[in-house]
């Protein structure tokens, strides 16, 4: 077993048992919640789609938000545009294409200052902003889907690009800090035939739309390689191992051989 010690063998034992934990401690089983994440958002979605909209109130207090509770959720909203306080949201991707999200702040008839998610503007050539159509004036009744904020990772602050103010992140809380309006937290997205909608964005697929069980897949594909990996290690060791017994009975044999020839010639003639 002398050369199961050997730095090379040693460093590969130890990256195929690291791989196989991985495999089985982090990589499964952060698939298969993931798999968890997509049915639990499929279900709140279809309980949305299946119950009528409802005021924002009933659903949401003043000055409470959006909360995951909520999401998806359609709600009744009564207000005015603000169109001074309009943002893009950069680097969306909408059916492949690059795109531009459009989020205009809305002041409710009962003072509350909200985040609605028009949709989307495919992005012009280049750097360059495309044309966005104006949000209508004067007083709107809108019926909106309930959306908590999103973070950016990076945090990058946000910029003014050809007169339009830009961030990362459709979140309410930066463009607050940008604008000066103080909004709610969360946001509300419109859909086909709301006043001031643009090319709505689309809502996650429904299950029969979707490809089933995508994470689930690859949770069992690492489940597979990590397997694959121990039982090649093994084999690996039981070759190396009998290539080397051969290899030692051809020495025995040979010095065997050798002995007996040694014998014959000291025999007296």
């Amino acid at each position: 077993m002398r050369f199961l010690l050997r730095p090379g063998w040693v460093a590969l034992a130890v990256a195929v048992i690291g791989f196989a934990v991985a495999c089985y401690t982090l990589l499964a089983p952060w698939q298969f919640g993931r798999e968890a994440q997509r049915d639990a958002q499929q279900q709140a979605i279809d309980t949305a789609n299946a119950t009528a909209p409802v005021p924002l109130a009933e659903l949401s207090p003043a000055g409470a938000g959006v909360s995951a509770g909520i999401e998806w959720r359609q709600v009744r909203v009564t207000g005015t545009y603000l169109p001074e306080s309009e943002t893009l949201v950069r680097l969306r991707v909408v059916d492949g294409a690059p795109a531009f999200e459009v989020l205009t702040p809305i002041r409710t008839d009962d003072g509350r200052q909200l985040l609605i998610d028009r949709g989307y503007v495919a992005a012009g050539s280049g750097a360059s902003v495309p044309t966005v159509a104006a949000a209508p004036t004067g007083s709107v009744e809108l019926v909106a889907r309930l959306r908590v904020d999103e973070t950016d990772p990076q945090a990058r602050p946000g910029t003014v690009l050809d007169g339009k103010r830009q961030v990362w992140a459709a979140d309410s809380r930066s463009i607050a800090a940008a604008t000066g309006t103080p909004l709610e937290p969360g946001y509300l997205t419109l859909e086909a035939g709301q006043p001031g909608v643009l090319q709505p964005v689309p809502v996650v697929p429904t299950a029969a739309g979707a490809a089933p069980f995508t994470n689930f897949s690859y949770a069992l594909q690492w489940l597979t390689f990590g397997a694959i990996a121990i039982f090649a290690l093994v084999w690996f060791v039981r070759l190396e191992l009998l290539q080397r017994s051969g290899k030692q009975r051809t020495r025995s044999d040979l010095r065997a051989a050798l002995a007996g020839d040694d014998e014959i010639s000291e025999r007296p003639h």
